[in-house]
């Protein structure tokens, strides 16, 4: 006999009170219990008497318990109601299961790329899941204490761990994922050192998905000589796959990276045009030019600007010197008085010319017209022009020169616009001045840290260390932040003393935080032992703040352990026998 599972549900979740089990359907023949032994038991012939219990009794409560032959069914003599309900749903469940038949399975995924670069340490193994283990949450309570925040090293163990050549074990590569779906200046890192497994895996959780955008999306890249794959993949492939094609290309042969993008300018999208023009910077030289000067008339004003910019970068292309022309005739000196000054007339007008070459008509709000004009002119004009303009003049005696008028911080920002722009570490140099002038004197702190960058880094280390020591840490962030790692001796030992100045005068470390957390991050780890003195609590001085002294101490113990945490995350990388 059968019951409908439903029905079986039904009596189930009601009770057998209030929804006896119905009587049952048709017997299926030589599939549905029997009951030959009239004891109205469900399972029948599966019982050892051939219908009843071993005991004779038929295995049936007496009395109350009993349920209504009429209520439970048709042949569910005496049984009990609950005790047929579920005798029912067990032969029920097993006529279900017998009878399924096996889904269609699902495809197995693609196997995982092979990745043939070297494995990790065991002990550096070991280090990458801590640090993939800790949340910046972890402390919580604001005070730090002396404990080295491991989310600010793990940018550093990627690059080490890259520059070696190591492969990312399979497990860690979850972790490595969602660390760098957290945070985005993890993520160039963390995707190399994951490498294509990192790729593959990311196609199969769409939380994920970040890494696929600029990446193959997990399809290995054709070689930029292959040109049969690489015309198809450009043809055919997604837009992060392109753009990774084409990155590809142009670091193997600009030339060839150029005409494919030619290939298909015409027919692609305003926005991926733009971001297919970016890639040109990398390898961009005079080849380029005329290509560059056919995007000047894009349909795109962004594509327009940036084809401008980089044409700006070319200090010998017909671009460059159309600007220079313009910028000449704002520009010059004027000997009229005692000593001969800058004069500046800027623009009265952009004409058509000038907005094809890139010059944007409206100011932002809160500028005038012509200065904005005037600075667009200057930024884009090639630096070499002023020597022969100003009376072969050096950068140095030019930038020395007085301005008219009120026009000197505006010329002398689109001067900082050009130097970084074309590199020049020349004209850097000049607008940057010494490090020990006032910094109100200066280009500012932003502008500064860009020229700074335009600096081999010895010479960029040397300045900012000069800087710190003329005027201290209160306008150092931004400039400390474009040395390179690890920070020179010099510039080490400035920054440590400033913090040791700053203790000394008895203000509260936090004021720092932010030099102290790149101190633990960029100073020498062979510094430690020597910072050691600092780490003891001193005597505070009358006028110190209450308890900075404990504070401090505290800092110092933590940037100590951060350093010798930093060294021993390097051996651990350190290949054998290197």
């Amino acid at each position: 006999m059968t019951w409908p599972w439903e029905d079986l549900l039904t009596s189930a979740l009601l009770g057998t009170d209030r929804r006896p089990l119905p009587a049952p359907a048709a017997r299926i023949s030589g599939t549905g219990p029997r009951r030959d032994g009239g004891d109205g038991h469900p399972f029948g012939d599966g019982h050892p008497d051939g219908g009843g219990r071993a005991d004779g009794r038929d295995g049936l409560p007496d009395g109350g318990g009993r349920a209504d032959a009429g209520a439970v069914g048709a042949g569910a003599v005496a049984l009990d109601a609950p005790v047929a309900l579920l005798d029912a749903a067990a032969v029920a469940t097993v006529r279900r299961r017998a009878g399924l038949l096996p889904a269609a399975a699902a495809p197995l995924p693609r196997p995982a790329p092979r990745d043939d670069r070297a494995p990790l340490p065991e002990a550096a193994a070991r280090r990458l899941t801590q640090l993939l283990a800790d949340r910046p949450s972890a402390g919580g309570g604001g005070r730090r204490g002396t404990a080295p925040d491991l989310t600010e090293l793990l940018p550093q163990w990627l690059a080490a761990a890259n520059a070696y050549g190591y492969r990312a074990p399979a497990a860690a590569l979850p972790a490595l994922l969602d660390a760098a779906r957290a945070r985005t200046d993890l993520r160039p890192q963390a995707l190399a050192f994951g490498g294509p497994r990192a790729l593959w895996l990311a196609a199969s959780n769409p939380e994920w998905r970040f890494a696929l955008r600029g990446a193959s999306g997990g399809t290995a890249l054709p070689a930029p000589d292959d040109a049969e794959g690489v015309r198809r993949l450009w043809e055919e492939g997604l837009f992060a796959e392109r753009v990774a094609l084409l990155g590809a290309v142009r670091a193997h042969d600009p030339a060839a990276a150029l005409d494919l993008l030619a290939s298909t300018w015409a027919s692609e999208r305003a926005e991926d045009r733009l971001m297919f023009l970016d890639s040109l910077r990398t390898g961009l030289s005079a080849a380029d030019e005329e290509f560059l000067e056919r995007a000047l008339s894009d349909r795109s004003r962004n594509v327009r600007s940036t084809a401008a910019e980089l044409l700006s970068a070319l200090p010998g292309s017909a671009f460059a010197a159309r600007m220079a022309a313009r910028a000449a005739s704002c520009v010059g000196l004027d000997h009229t008085g005692r000593q001969a000054t800058i004069a500046v007339e800027a623009p009265h007008e952009c004409d058509a010319e000038m907005q094809r070459d890139g010059v944007v008509p409206q100011p932002p709000s809160g500028r005038g017209k012509r200065s904005w004009w005037l600075a667009q002119l200057v930024e884009a004009a090639p630096l070499g022009l002023w020597r022969e303009r100003l009376g072969w003049r050096t950068p140095e005696e030019i930038v020395a020169l007085p301005v008219a008028d009120d026009w000197r911080g505006e010329l002398h920002a689109a001067w900082c616009r050009a130097a970084v722009r074309q590199r020049d570490a020349a004209w850097s140099r000049a607008l940057l001045g010494p490090a020990s002038a006032p910094p109100a004197s200066g280009p500012g702190a932003s502008s500064s840290a860009a020229l700074l960058a335009t600096l081999p880094d010895g010479e960029r280390a040397e300045w900012v260390a000069a800087f710190i020591a003329a005027h201290g840490l209160s306008e150092a962030f931004q400039l400390l932040g474009v040395c390179t790692v690890p920070w020179s001796g010099p510039l080490g030992r400035a920054v440590i003393d400033a913090l040791d100045i700053a203790r000394d005068a008895g203000s509260y470390p936090w004021s720092f935080s932010g030099v102290m957390g790149l101190a633990e991050r960029c100073l020498d780890p062979g510094e430690a032992d020597r910072l050691g003195v600092l780490t003891a609590a001193y005597e505070e001085g009358e006028n110190a703040s209450p308890g900075a002294g404990g504070y401090w101490a505290e800092a110092f113990q933590r940037l100590v352990a951060t350093l010798r945490l930093r060294a021993a995350m390097h051996t651990e990388l350190t290949p054998p026998g290197r």
